[in-house]
């Protein structure tokens, strides 16, 4: 048997020995942390998802990683989703509701959380958010999408300091117009339509060139995959890839349907998380920053609306929420109603649609397209199916719910069922509850929008009313018309 002494001197040896290796885990216990996003894809068209699309780069990722069925967003529109993302905080609560948003002075963004741990944070892309003192990025892009020899340079830069980032690298596909990406690959006569859609001619050859896109967007996927295996970072790199609201059909984006609100999510994280695994664990992108502040070792701030998922993860649980909400409001979009409050409430089975201004006819930038006319046109030439598919996305009842699990595309409103009359009571109750919380005040903050939009910062409702009435009709780059022939960008 050994000494004390000898076991002592032994023992002192290997911890000199397993200093140096401990060291160096320490250094690169924070992982990395990319989260690539596309702009308008409804989750269900991507492959692994089941659709159509050509999706070589995202149905590999989810080999590698974890696919959840479950991941929703709070709103279905492109600056309210952003400003949700990167605060962690509900839209109303944060200030950002409304399309061409802004968050309150003083929010706190995941540039404020990830940095004090040690992190260069940066978004290359499409950014539509404001302000940049809530938002301080290290920014780059072109054309409205991710710089890929800037993300090269940021990648080696973090290789050569041992520095660990976070990158939020934002695409602009597949949102419209659709003029990316190889179409032939997608014969118009060969293309399906989901029952939602009237087939037309027209409908037919705008899906074709979305499905295009999406392809695309699956190219810019695998280009920064490629880039973080060129500097050898794929070991301690948390990658996350999501489909951000639905396209710019009717019954997706500014929606509170599923195909609106539901996105895709795959993450890869070697060693943490399974290869090849399924997720129906209920997520939100509320849920990412304080998932992205957790998985770097800090403490997500209390302050915030949403709860890290990196248990789910890491196989410690197959739950998260039980609950998701969302919110949409018209007033100041493209073609908007003038207002529109639409609130959701979607528990493990059931969704609870409250449409606040039912009264009114809806209306948005996709009523004006053409492919939507196609719609009305073939309704008003005898299709009994697309003229009922018009009516049934303009004008809708205070109330709809649907059985997500018998129901997927939510297609039959269920909510004047004597026997789902519990369901319907409990749902209301925590959509109220929600929107107590949150201080949501339904049509009254449906009517303060405008003041909550960039371009009417400062103004009072009745300052930024009659600004909006009085705008400029000049042309702008990539515009729509709006009723009375003003115009407004698109994007």
């Amino acid at each position: 048997m050994l000494s004390h002494s000898k076991q002592f001197a032994i023992a002192a040896l290997v911890a000199l020995l397993w200093l140096p290796t401990a060291l160096s885990d320490a250094a690169t216990a924070r992982p990395n942390l990319v989260f690539v996003i596309a702009d308008d894809c409804t989750f269900r068209d991507i492959g692994c998802y089941g659709g159509q699309a050509h999706t070589p780069n995202i149905d590999a990722l989810a080999e590698q990683g974890m696919k959840f069925t479950r991941c929703f967003q709070a709103a279905p529109m492109c600056s309210p989703t952003r400003h949700n993302i990167y605060t962690g905080l509900y839209p109303v609560k944060s200030g950002a509701y409304p399309n061409h948003t802004f968050a309150k002075a003083g929010t706190q963004s995941i540039v404020h959380y990830l940095k004090p741990l040690g992190y260069r944070v940066a978004l290359s892309g499409k950014t539509h958010i404001d302000p940049k003192e809530v938002f301080p990025f290290e920014y780059s892009g072109v054309k409205n999408n991710p710089d890929m020899s800037a993300i090269d340079q940021l990648l080696s830069e973090c290789a050569e300091s041992s520095t660990p980032f976070c990158l939020f690298a934002c695409s602009n596909e597949p949102h419209s117009p659709w003029n990316k990406g190889d179409a032939s690959r997608y014969p118009p006569e060969q293309v399906k339509l989901p029952p939602y859609l009237a087939d037309t001619p027209v409908m037919r050859e705008n899906f074709s060139r979305y499905l295009a896109e999406i392809t695309y967007y699956d190219d810019q996927v695998g280009q920064i995959l490629e880039l973080i295996d060129k500097h050898e970072m794929a070991d301690n790199t948390l990658v996350v890839v999501v489909s951000e609201q639905g396209n710019s059909f009717p019954f997706a984006k500014w929606t509170c349907y599923g195909n609106g609100l539901q996105s895709a999510m795959i993450v890869r994280w070697p060693g943490r998380v399974q290869p090849g695994a399924v997720s129906d664990a209920m997520v939100e992108y509320v849920d990412v920053t304080p998932t992205f502040v957790e998985a770097a070792g800090g403490e997500p701030a209390e302050v915030l609306d949403g709860k890290s998922f990196v248990p789910v993860l890491t196989g410690q649980t197959d739950t998260h929420k039980s609950v998701t909400y969302g919110i949409m409001t018209t007033r100041g979009i493209i073609n908007g109603s003038d207002a529109y409050a639409i609130r959701s409430v979607r528990d493990d089975r059931y969704r609870l649609i409250w449409n606040l201004n039912h009264e009114t006819k809806f209306t948005n930038a996709c009523t004006k397209a053409d492919y939507f006319q196609s719609m009305v046109q073939a309704g008003r030439g005898g299709d009994a199916e697309a003229a009922k598919l018009v009516r049934k996305y303009q004008y809708r009842p205070e109330f709809e719910l649907f059985d997500c699990d018998v129901d997927p595309l939510e297609m039959n409103n269920i909510v004047d069922d004597p026997q789902h009359i519990e369901v319907v009571t409990r749902l209301k109750g925590q959509l109220r509850q929600w929107m107590q919380s949150q201080g949501d005040e339904g049509v009254e903050t449906e009517l303060d929008a405008l003041a909550h939009q960039g371009r009417y910062k400062g103004k009072s409702r009745a300052e930024a009313m009659e600004a909006f009435r009085r705008r400029d009709s000049g042309a702008k780059p990539k515009s729509q018309k709006r009723p009375g022939g003003k115009k407004e960008n698109v994007k």
